[in-house]
């Protein structure tokens, strides 16, 4: 199998060219937060060249299909895309939005970093990254049921896969986002305890990969319960934690809330030919068109695209502006404490980077 380059991010114009990426909407509250996103790249000067296209309901309302050809096209095409929250319909036969996604463009890596937005919480100076990976695991649902007597669903059966190569690549990838990123540490989490041979692949390749960077990166792992508690006891243990699919899933909500919650959390999900980045909260169709939507973690999607595209500079600007008017401003949504609607708060952080200069 080729290795990825660290980056994973695929060759771009320079900074005055435009690039051209998908901008998917989304459902629910997506058309407000990414108004206000749009907005504050327009900005910053970030050079993105949007092709707008479906999904999710829109998607099906357009196409009959929450991902239409057309929009699979288009991130073919641009092999960069930034996503709003998107619905799959419950029934009616339609798989998950995501999922599809992930699988379509081979997107094996998710990145989830968590820091401190507000000081003064629960939990102060948190600042995590998980790399999950995102095509393997028991989220492959290889399911089937076992009739008994006259009950056909009597017995589930589910099978997981962990290859070797795909535990090798996600682990190789956390590591390099490590050394790009600064960090010491990565911390392999695990259930080789009892899931010895789906999980011990894992950690096998873990501990491989691990000698390869000696000298650079530290390393250590972790079972996923005890993994779970430590987070919640003394979470600053942690540098970047990578592990497989199931336990991703559930890890990344929990550091979430160490900061805050989902409307904190940005995603970035990275494939060797695309790059997708996502608000990882849901569409929130109770709040919709209201203007109270909290656009920030749909902003710090934008900032790991950035950061994806080589524009590193503009997503510490925008990271600065986000802080700024956060804890100097005192501009907050209602989640947080404030009192201001979306458009004021993307409003602010306008006025914040144009006086950045």
């Amino acid at each position: 199998m080729t290795r990825a380059a660290p980056s994973t991010a695929p060759t771009r114009p320079q900074a005055t060219n435009k690039i051209p990426a998908t901008l998917i909407v989304g459902d629910g509250i997506g058309p407000e937060i990414m108004d206000a996103v749009t907005a504050v790249l327009d900005a910053l000067g970030a050079p993105f060249e949007w092709d707008r296209q479906h999904g999710g309901l829109a998607g099906i309302a357009a196409a009959g299909d929450p991902l239409p050809p057309a929009t699979l096209d288009s991130i073919r095409r641009n092999e960069l895309a930034l996503k709003g929250p998107l619905a799959t319909p419950v029934g009616g036969g339609f798989r998950s939005v995501n999922v599809r996604l992930r699988e379509e463009f081979q997107l094996y890596a998710n990145l989830r970093p968590a820091k401190t937005l507000i000081p003064g919480g629960r939990f102060e100076d948190i600042d995590l990254i998980l790399v999950r990976e995102n095509l393997e695991g028991l989220y492959v649902a290889f399911e089937h049921y076992i009739p008994i007597g006259d009950d056909p669903h009597a017995v589930a059966i589910s099978s997981g896969v962990n290859t070797r190569d795909g535990s090798r690549r996600i682990i190789r990838y956390a590591f390099d986002q490590a050394v790009k990123r600064g960090r010491k540490k990565v911390t392999l989490v695990h259930k080789a305890n009892v899931l010895k041979a789906l999980t011990g692949v894992f950690l096998e390749a873990g501990r491989e990969i691990a000698r390869e960077y000696q000298g650079r990166i530290t390393c250590d792992d972790r079972i996923v319960d005890a993994c779970a508690m430590q987070l919640v006891l003394n979470p600053w243990q942690f540098d970047v934690i990578v592990t497989t699919n199931l336990f991703g899933d559930i890890l990344s909500d929990l550091i979430a809330g160490l900061v805050g919650g989902l409307g904190a959390a940005p995603g970035a999900n990275i494939g060797d030919r695309a790059a997708i980045f996502e608000a990882v909260h849901g569409s929130a169709p109770d709040i919709a068109g209201k203007g109270i939507a909290n656009p920030t973690a749909l902003l710090l999607a934008a900032g790991l695209m950035l950061d994806h595209v080589g524009l590193t500079d503009r997503a510490g600007q925008l990271r600065r502006a986000i802080d700024q008017v956060l804890n100097q401003d005192r501009t907050r949504t209602g989640d947080l404490g404030g009192s201001a609607s979306t458009s004021d708060f993307a409003q602010a952080l306008v006025q914040r980077i144009n006086s950045q200069g």
